[in-house]
């Protein structure tokens, strides 16, 4: 354009110059030439703004899709038509940031995915770069360790953990770059955790990476079976060693002792029949922990098994000279297993009468209390140490392990009482003074029988 207008001019000029003598006056002559060059000059500035405004919005255009870019509206900005070399650079760029933008919207669904992945996880998860500084952990690690902050990233692991044995761990695999594992407490949180750790290579350097597994309740569940094999095989023990002890002595010759071999065997048997009770309580105990008894629940009343539970215990109560008093009984109904719910009350009836003093005295009662039903066992025995009653419900607990061997107790009983009202979504509370007696309460959800129809409160 410019060279056109340029040959224009020249020619105009020439053309002016180029007129034959005479034609025109030299002032009309310069006149002309001015005014053919000033009119030049004016489309020259006129073509020239037109393109200097085409290429300030083209360059405008190519500046806003670039700064469009890290994930902005560029996609959605029309591209120009044009085969120029800026054309050519829009479409170009247009493509790139089309690419950024899927690139972009990736990362941030991966993104999105790992956090929610890593902050539903039960394990405690910590990252941590080369200098120990907390790079990433989730909620399960800051819950673990009883984090009360409010940030974390950029903060040494011991402001965060004061437990050193984290610390070491995590230093040793830096330094040695292999995976090794640890198993330690936090004394805060007041849980045992297992660590696994390995190197962690980062665009910023070498970290490593942590995953933190609760392993208390293991722990917990490990130290119950250890208890129970250690209980069970002391209980067993001591009738085994009767009756091997006797059954030894009658081989020896004491079969024919007329005196004393009818003692013996009586010896052996009452040792044998408490074998069976300890694998009949187990059983028991085995059957309320699994759930596999496999009946439907009934409606239980409340008054029928007591009174079914007192006259099993009324011989053994007069040979004892222990007096038991059904007190008075509401007509009260509860949901569950009739003979597991007896044999709770039996348990309890059991040990008020045993441990009771002669001429001492059982109280039985029920009734309703705010939608739940308290059947109460009282009696005015011996009584239980306050430090022993957190765990008399414990399997093989005994308070007077010489009295109990000696009334012949499994020590299951109290643990039988507390699984059976737990099955039937209750709970059971004891009160006791040393000398004084003890008072057994269970608490069980009430059962409304109304026209034949079950209502549970």
């Amino acid at each position: 354009m410019a060279l056109a207008l340029l040959a224009v001019t020249l020619l105009a000029v020439d053309y002016t110059l180029t007129r034959p003598a005479g034609e025109l006056q030299p002032w009309q002559a310069r006149e002309r030439i001015l005014l053919i060059s000033g009119g030049a000059a004016l489309l020259a500035l006129f073509i020239a703004f037109l393109v200097s405004r085409s290429l300030s919005l083209r360059v405008r255009n190519l500046k806003m899709l670039v700064e469009g870019f890290p994930g902005g509206n560029s996609k959605d900005r029309p591209i120009e038509d044009s085969s120029d070399e800026l054309g050519s650079l829009e479409r170009s760029l247009g493509g790139v940031a089309i690419e950024l933008q899927r690139l972009l919207d990736s990362l941030r669904y991966e993104s999105a995915r790992r956090e929610a992945i890593l902050s539903g996880m039960t394990e405690g998860v910590l990252s941590v770069d080369q200098e120990l500084r907390v790079t990433f952990c989730n909620r399960a690690f800051l819950r673990a360790i009883d984090f009360r902050g409010t940030r974390f990233e950029g903060r040494f692991l011991l402001e965060i953990v004061r437990d050193t044995g984290l610390h070491e761990l995590l230093r040793s695999v830096l330094d040695t770059g292999e995976p090794q594992k640890l198993r330690f407490k936090i004394s805060a949180a007041a849980r045992t955790f297992e660590v696994q750790a390995t190197p962690l290579e980062t665009p910023s350097g070498p970290g490593a990476i942590a995953i933190l597994h609760d392993i208390t309740d293991l722990e917990r569940l490990e130290q119950v079976r250890k208890d129970f094999v250690a209980n069970v095989s002391h209980e067993l023990r001591t009738p085994l060693a009767g009756i091997i002890g006797y059954a030894d002595t009658l081989l020896d010759g004491a079969l024919d002792d007329q005196k004393n071999n009818r003692g013996f065997v009586e010896i052996i048997r009452a040792n044998a029949v408490r074998l069976s009770n300890i694998a009949a309580d187990l059983l028991i105990l085995s059957e309320l922990e699994s759930g596999s008894e496999g009946q439907e629940p009934d409606v239980i009343s409340v008054r029928g098994v007591l009174d079914s539970a007192v006259a099993t215990v009324d011989s053994e109560a007069r040979a004892r000279d222990v007096n038991v008093i059904r007190e008075s009984v509401e007509d009260v109904f509860v949901t569950g297993s009739r003979l597991r719910l007896e044999q709770a009350i039996l348990n309890l009836l059991a040990n008020a009468i045993k441990f009771n003093r002669s001429g001492g005295e059982v109280r039985v009662s029920a009734r309703e209390v705010d939608g739940r039903i308290s059947i109460q066992i009282a009696d005015t025995g011996v009584g239980i140490p306050s430090e022993d009653l957190p765990r008399i419900f414990e399997r093989f607990y005994r308070v007077d392990k010489a009295r109990s061997r000696q009334v012949g107790g499994t020590g299951l009983g109290l643990s039988i009482v507390k699984h059976v009202v737990e099955r039937m979504n209750g709970q059971v509370t004891v009160e006791s003074r040393l000398g004084r007696g003890s008072t057994f309460t269970l608490f069980l959800p009430a059962t409304h029988v109304r026209n034949s129809v079950v209502e549970l409160s």
